[in-house]
């Protein structure tokens, strides 16, 4: 990890370290306060649909996308063309070993990029190495908690305006780097 952060240095690209997470229409269930003699119930329905978010962190931000159902290669394609879009200069991604990282359609098109992106994975076994791991807690133990969406459509919203909320939060984001204790 120290030889990665060393190279993205003396190369000038950004490090953005990425994860992803998912959410389903099933509550996250988290302690919380009731008037005495009150316990407090979740009414929810039985679908099971999922969502799915991928992000990515830097220094000074984090950048998401959500979608329907699981991530897979076409999926972190797009996400990197977001983060290209988005990031100037060279980016170095840091990762861990999921099959869709390893892809035929992800290597294609890190090598169409001509050098502007690079890839690193992280340790196997090591989540907490990764900061983005953090903003998937914080998301579901402190946007989210106890949330009961009506439908798809409500959670995908309400996901994404969690996500907003965050990332208007500097101290947040510099908290998550914090714990993940890696500079």
């Amino acid at each position: 990890m120290a030889g990665a952060k060393k190279n993205a240095a003396r190369e000038g690209r950004t490090i953005v370290f990425v994860d992803e997470s998912g959410l389903s229409e099933r509550p996250h269930r988290c302690r919380t306060w009731s008037p005495k003699g009150q316990t407090p119930v979740l009414e929810f329905h039985f679908n099971w649909n999922k969502l799915s978010a991928i992000a990515g962190i830097t220094w000074w931000n984090f950048y998401f996308r959500i979608f329907p159902d699981s991530i897979k290669s076409p999926q972190v394609v797009v996400f990197l063309k977001h983060l290209l879009r988005h990031i100037p200069g060279k980016v170095l991604v840091i990762w861990d070993g999921l099959p869709s990282h390893r892809s035929h359609l992800v290597r294609d098109f890190v090598a169409a990029q001509d050098g502007r992106l690079k890839l690193e994975r992280l340790p196997a076994y090591a989540p907490e190495l990764n900061p983005v791991e953090y903003i998937w807690g914080y998301w579901k133990h402190h946007e989210l908690p106890n949330f009961c969406p009506k439908d798809f459509s409500q959670l995908s919203y309400e996901a994404r305006c969690a996500l907003r909320r965050m990332r208007r939060r500097p101290p947040l984001v510099e908290s998550f780097w914090k714990q993940a204790e890696l500079f």
